[in-house]
């Protein structure tokens, strides 16, 4: 009798942005041309792609990021290289970019857990586009996008959609209601900020609905605390965060996709995916320190029992 074939983990390609984090715990915001005091510290990388990443990885997925990145003489490039591939991540996909720096962001939290960043973005970055993009989704279960730099993500998707694989689209700044990545996906999870940038409305409810008149696919924005939003059959439904106490908000959102991409090749189950990611999410915001905080399989699973639906 042939033995059953053990199911490999799913294998992600997180596709956009990754960044240089340099982040500070401050007790409260400092106010304009004062000083506060920072009682911890941390270099680290960061970004949507390079967080929902080591998520992936941490929570048991095979995972490869792709996305560009500053010069070969880019120190800051290095680094988060370095980062990602300490997590075991493939990073063959990244792009050195000639003359460009990496993207670097300064971020401060404060004691409630959020946070406050400035980021610096070199525009030689946003024209690059994937050298193999059919290559890249080649052998992968889904694809994780973010829309920081659409001209890399957009032949990547388009490449995904035609294996009839997962597309989940990170939507993190407003995009037109006619983009073509956004119309490539067959899942977006919004930020609100994004969602009422792109659908032109203020109220979460009615920007959702509007957003799914021309998007078909599976639709969603999650809202911090307030737990995510999503469509199902023309009806606006929720699900409550789990309430934990924040310490770090830094890279939870990333978080949330990674966890649900990966939870989405696991079971193909969208509300099961969603619970999943929210864990995975809450997790994250009980620790600082931005992607060091992603939580492991195990951590997830028992945080779920802990906290039955």
């Amino acid at each position: 009798m042939t033995e059953p074939r053990e199911k490999k983990p799913p294998r992600v390609l997180c596709a956009g942005g990754a960044v240089q984090d340099i982040v500070m715990r401050v007790d409260k915001f400092p106010d304009a041309g004062t000083k506060v005091q920072a009682s911890e510290f941390l270099i680290t990388s960061g970004g949507q792609a390079g967080n929902a990443a080591v998520a992936i990885a941490r929570l048991g997925g095979r995972v490869s990021f792709a996305g560009p990145l500053g010069a070969k003489d880019d120190e800051f490039a290095g680094r988060i290289l370095q980062r990602l591939m300490r997590e075991k991540i493939d990073c063959n996909g990244a792009i050195r970019v000639a003359g460009a720096t990496s993207s670097v962001s300064l971020i401060l939290i404060d004691a409630n857990g959020e946070k406050t960043i400035a980021t610096r973005r070199d525009q030689g970055l946003s024209s690059i586009e994937p050298e193999h993009a059919e290559r890249s989704v080649a052998n992968v279960d889904a694809v994780l996008l973010d829309n920081r730099y659409p001209n890399f993500a957009t032949p990547i998707c388009k490449a995904a959609q035609a294996r009839g694989i997962p597309r989940v689209l990170d939507l993190d700044k407003a995009a037109p209601l006619d983009d073509p990545l956004l119309l490539a996906c067959s899942h977006v999870i919004s930020s609100a900020e994004a969602l009422r940038g792109t659908a032109g409305l203020n109220d979460l409810r009615a920007a959702l609905t509007r957003l799914g008149q021309s998007f078909k696919g599976f639709l969603a924005f999650t809202d911090g605390p307030d737990g995510v939003y999503w469509l199902e059959d023309g009806e606006v439904r929720h699900m409550d965060a789990f309430k934990v106490k924040a310490i770090d908000t830094l890279g939870a959102g990333d978080v949330f996709h990674g966890a649900f991409t990966f939870r989405l090749v696991e079971t193909g189950d969208v509300r099961d995916a969603l619970r999943f990611a929210g864990a995975a999410a809450a997790i994250k915001c009980t620790r600082f320190g931005g992607l060091m905080g992603a939580a492991t399989r195990a951590e997830v699973d028992d945080f779920l029992k802990q906290n039955p639906a």
